[in-house]
């Protein structure tokens, strides 16, 4: 048996992305087999296609290699030490991280201690696009002690990590401004943020000070908007290609600041998937691709434009 995956032929342009065959893997020991539902396409599957960051650099000589991280499905099959999961399971999860990645294939193997059962309200659609995403979010806002009724500015809240922090923060009882276009400015508002649109005005222009500055932009963006957090406040910036440039800046301003890498969490993916299926956290996906499509996925997703998520869809 074979399954179809979309792998990156060679660094560089979206075109590089291209269709291969490959045998059906067997689950052994802790593993699982899923049969891939939907993939979550992330601004990292992009960055890595182009040649850019750590998973590129390790990846260089084992092209091509099968992007995306998480992923949801149904499970398959299972390997002989697997007793929590059984056949035919809705599961999801954020598997293959750094490294393997994966996922843009229409079956996968996961270690069992990687998923996550999905809950019968929530789509496999929506499960799919929660978990690198979510866990982003939701490690950048603990990352930086947020606390009921502090001020959060989160950069670029419309997209697939700032819609959810800022949910995620409204949550933690923070109060939360976030910037986006104008086109952007109701969906944020619906999410309960005061939506700036970062176009209009300078972004410290009569805004009182706020405690904490989430950047999801980095570079320049991510430096400028530092003007607007409180002397002592603190900062932590997720793009890692600028996070030296931007933690600089805010040491220098003597703000508080840090990068992250995200880390994939069970625990918390499952804390988001109840809070979905209670309605408490809505996932919005803007887009739907199949897998033979994923080079317009990537498109649409270096335009730095895309609201909320995109998934892949498989036909198997």
């Amino acid at each position: 048996m074979t399954c179809q995956q979309l792998a990156i032929t060679a660094f560089g342009d979206v075109n590089n992305l291209q269709l291969q065959s490959a045998e059906t893997p067997v689950p052994e020991g802790r593993q699982v087999l899923v049969g891939v539902s939907f993939a979550g396409v992330n601004p990292i599957d992009a960055k890595t296609r182009a040649g850019l960051g750590w998973a590129a650099q390790q990846n260089q000589d084992k092209l091509p290699w099968v992007p995306g991280y998480d992923m949801s499905g149904v499970i398959l099959a299972v390997g002989e030490e697997v007793t929590q999961w059984t056949v035919g399971q809705h599961v999801c999860g954020f598997v293959g991280f750094p490294l393997a990645g994966g996922c843009y294939s229409e079956q996968v193997l996961a270690d069992a201690e990687t998923l996550s059962a999905v809950p019968e309200t929530v789509s496999l659609a929506h499960a799919a696009a929660l978990p690198l995403a979510g866990q982003t979010a939701l490690q950048a806002l603990e990352k930086a002690s947020v606390k009921p009724g502090e001020r959060v500015l989160i950069l670029a809240g419309a997209g697939g990590v700032g819609h959810l922090a800022v949910q995620l923060a409204k949550a933690k009882g923070a109060v939360v401004l976030a910037t986006c276009s104008a086109d952007n400015l109701e969906f944020l508002s619906a999410l309960g943020a005061e939506a700036i649109d970062y176009r209009a005005q300078a972004l410290n222009t009569g805004m009182k000070p706020v405690d904490v500055l989430i950047d999801l932009v980095g570079g320049e963006a991510g430096i400028e908007a530092q003007a607007c957090v409180k002397p002592g406040g603190r900062v932590v910036t997720v793009p890692t290609i600028t996070a030296e440039a931007v933690n600089a800046s805010a040491k220098m301003a003597g703000l508080h600041a840090q990068g992250m890498l995200v880390s994939p969490s069970v625990a918390q993916n499952d804390l988001m998937l109840a809070m979905m299926a209670k309605g408490e956290l809505k996932l919005h996906i803007s887009e739907h691709f199949n897998l033979e499509a994923g080079a317009q996925a990537h498109r649409q997703i270096e335009t730095g434009r895309t609201r909320g998520k995109i998934v892949l869809v498989m036909k198997g």
